[in-house]
């Protein structure tokens, strides 16, 4: 196969490059669902055991761009090719030019900037490419690396919903972040600067 040059490839930044999920990732996802307290706190429930039939099935079902709930998965990798995470997007709500972005980041990665790596080419090809108009994000209380995250993004606190999600025996508030347009335009532009 003819060497691929990523120059000019939409898809990366300096630090990550996206891929399309593979059916061969299964493995990746199986090993990171043993991280129980993290996927609590993105998924705002407790996850049954992991299984290695689950995954196999449900990376068979997000392979190649294939979208699952209306969402769309992305692997995210270092630029020597090392999967560190896996990114999606749901554009379930084109009318009104909402979207909504998750990611997951394997733990031994976290913290090195992939996933606001990954996020950042999100947010501009669903700003710039797709013509939405809002990124919408609820994220769990002492989900303290998200929030950092969608902060250093430039996402606002726009509210929080008291005891809206209950998990590990409590009611915790989700936290409201979100992003425009015009205001995603105006941090890339001052970044320019």
């Amino acid at each position: 196969m003819r060497e691929i040059v990523y120059d000019n490839y939409y898809w990366q930044n300096d630090l990550i490059r996206l891929r399309a999920w593979s059916a061969d990732d299964w493995n990746w996802d199986y090993c990171t669902n043993f991280d129980s307290e993290t996927l609590r706190l993105a998924d705002c429930e407790l996850s049954l055991p992991p299984t290695v039939v689950a995954s196999q099935k449900f990376s068979e079902r997000i392979k190649d761009f294939s979208t699952a709930n209306n969402r769309t998965y992305f692997a995210i990798e270092t630029l020597d090719g090392t999967l560190v995470g896996r990114i999606n997007i749901l554009l379930g709500d084109e009318q009104h030019g909402t979207f909504e972005v998750a990611t997951k980041i394997d733990k031994e990665y976290r913290g090195k900037g992939y996933g606001t790596a990954a996020m950042r080419i999100m947010l501009k090809y669903a700003f710039m490419e797709k013509r939405l108009n809002k990124y919408c994000a609820s994220i769990l209380e002492g989900n303290l690396e998200s929030i950092a995250m969608h902060e250093k993004l430039g996402c606002e606190q726009e509210g929080v919903c008291k005891q809206n999600i209950y998990t590990n025996g409590r009611y915790h508030d989700e936290i409201l972040f979100g992003l425009t347009k015009e205001d995603y335009l105006k941090k890339i532009n001052s970044c320019r600067k």
